[in-house]
């Protein structure tokens, strides 16, 4: 909101404020500019500002802000004025003083087609997604075999060399094992990435049954607990006292999304820290939180984390975050990332409780 009229601005502030909008005041151009650095939905802005052109300015926020929108206050309009907020790219143009009713009418207007922009960016978004799908596919089902085919001759020439490697005098086998098991290593997570391609492909059939998610849990703590001793890294479960009711899903696809989010969380965590998965429900949802006391994921990467093929590492394929949201996607859930406590990373993944049978609740 953006008038040098103290009185006006406060009154508007508090209008708005009860009607349930989050509102910032600016009385000059100069402040406007800052509070726009820090986004917003809606500019409220008038004419005529001490320092320069409301106009101007709404042009100036418009386009550093392409999907807000910019409604145009004025107490003296004329034709001119009216083309002029046209032009500068306001979606409306109200008369000082106007009605409290004519103007909330106005914002609901102005933030439908908010919604709308955020609405056509998700839609480009998962269009762009779905060519990579595509590709991913039509180029899978052309290179597995041939690749899966000398990968497997490789695995079992390598186990054979390890076989006789081993019966050497202990003296000779150091510095003839150690680039062994590099290769197999190596072999091993050229493999890995095969499979993230074949399972990112060709998705395998939904088949949903009752999913105890205490017992999720525990066995994926359980499962990483030695790579994250290995780590000198704490991976801990919180504890909870309320009970909490089963999802519906594949137990198996799940521990996959769970055990994907707690190693990417191992990863980032120095020696010394702590990952810590929370689990809680609220009204037809369960929720798991899985906290790392790492950097943290930067807000400008967010939107593009579970894109195929998107990845901050130096080593991988892309698709493991890719994979996860497709799995928790077929679930009926949605997986979130944020900022944990401790500044580091925090994946929120929200699952449907299940439904259509008694819901047995045990305590976690």
């Amino acid at each position: 909101m953006v008038d040098d009229n103290a009185a006006f601005l406060d009154n508007l502030q508090e209008l708005l404020g009860d009607a349930g909008y989050e509102v910032r005041g600016a009385s000059s151009c100069r402040s406007a500019r800052e509070h726009a650095k820090d986004g917003f939905d809606v500019a409220l802005v008038d004419l005529r500002l001490p320092d320069g052109d409301g106009t101007a300015l709404a042009a100036e926020l418009k386009n550093g802000s392409p999907d807000s929108e910019v409604v145009l206050l004025t107490g003296f309009a004329t034709l001119e004025t009216a083309v002029a907020a046209v032009r500068a790219g306001a979606c409306a143009y109200l008369m000082k003083p106007c009605a409290p009713q004519e103007l909330l009418l106005t914002l609901e207007q102005a933030m439908r087609q908010v919604r709308l922009h955020g609405e056509k960016r998700e839609l480009a978004r998962r269009a762009q997604m779905t060519e990579k799908l595509a590709a991913v596919g039509t180029m899978t089902a052309g290179l597995s075999h041939e690749i899966r085919n000398p990968l497997n001759a490789a695995a079992l020439q390598l186990s054979v060399l390890e076989r006789r490697v081993r019966k050497l005098p202990d003296v000779q086998q150091g510095p003839l094992l150690e680039p062994l098991l590099l290769v197999r290593d190596e072999i091993r997570r050229l493999d890995h990435i095969l499979e993230d391609f074949l399972q990112f492909a060709r998705p395998r059939e939904f088949r949903p049954g009752s999913v105890d998610v205490r017992e999720l849990v525990r066995r994926v703590v359980d499962l990483l607990s030695g790579q994250a001793e290995a780590r000198r890294v704490a991976l801990e479960k919180a504890p909870r006292e309320e009970p909490l009711p089963p999802v519906a899903g594949e137990e198996e696809r799940l521990r996959q999304v769970l055990i994907n989010l707690c190693l990417n969380a191992l990863e980032a965590t120095p020696a010394g820290g702590k990952v810590t998965v929370s689990a809680g429900h609220e009204g037809g949802r369960v929720w798991l939180t899985v906290d790392d006391a790492g950097p943290g994921v930067p807000p400008e990467v967010r939107d593009r984390i579970f894109e195929p093929f998107f990845t901050t590492k130096a080593q991988g394929s892309g698709l493991g975050l890719s994979i996860v949201h497709a799995i928790v996607t077929q679930h009926g859930g949605t997986l979130e990332v944020g900022t944990a406590p401790g500044g580091g990373a925090r994946f929120i993944l929200q699952l449907p409780v299940a439904t259509g049978e008694p819901v047995a609740v045990r305590r976690a």
